[in-house]
């Protein structure tokens, strides 16, 4: 799960925060097929299947795109 996240974001030009840093009118065209967003231009995924076991939520929390999701979701 959290390689597709990371390729997605990286195709639509999102850093592991949310941010877009991207360059094309294409990546933000079909951004809301996958991301929402969230205050301050941040875009978070629209859905994300996890383990409720602890130590998974840890895993995708301590990954490279950790901060891309809303931690109260």
């Amino acid at each position: 799960g959290a390689a597709f996240w990371q390729t997605i974001a990286g195709e639509h030009g999102l850093d592991g925060s949310g941010h877009y840093t991207g360059s094309s009118d294409l990546q933000l065209e079909r951004m809301n097929v996958y991301f929402n967003e969230a205050s301050s231009k941040k875009y978070v995924p629209r859905a994300v299947l996890v383990d409720l076991e602890p130590a998974a939520l840890d895993a995708v929390r301590a990954g490279p795109f950790g901060q891309l999701f809303r931690p109260d979701n």
